[in-house]
């Protein structure tokens, strides 16, 4: 059983920049960041395969974001800046404790419970 558990939402005007964390409690195999603005639908924003660090983003963030993960602290990392409004959703910290692609978000087995991303223009 693995628990998640966010930090570093908050409020920010458009160009700013915020980190968010999500500290894990036992082994991942891939985490990623998920976000989910009011009437969309849920999109994924990055990943990161825990043992090789290789990383993918969304389009949307690219050159923007960026994801890292600390095997030590066994916390998993979003840097975001340049932020736009269009950012503004909840963001969710996700985990996948087997082999996998984990491109999907049906492919994450531990969710955790979200913090919210508001961008003020």
């Amino acid at each position: 059983q693995v628990q998640l558990v966010e930090s570093g939402g908050g409020s920010v005007q458009a160009g700013g920049s915020l980190r968010l964390s999500c500290v894990t409690s036992g082994y991942t195999y891939c985490m990623g960041w998920f976000r989910q603005a009011p009437g969309k639908e849920r999109e994924g924003v990055a990943r990161i395969y825990t043992g090789s660090q290789n990383t993918y983003y969304a389009d949307s963030v690219k050159g923007r974001f960026t994801i890292s993960h600390d095997n030590v602290k066994k916390t998993l990392y979003l840097q975001m800046g340049s932020l736009k409004p269009e950012d503004t959703a909840m963001y969710y910290c996700v985990a996948r404790t087997s082999g996998g692609v984990c491109s999907f978000q049906t492919e994450y087995n531990y969710w955790g419970q979200g913090t919210q991303v508001t961008v003020s223009s």
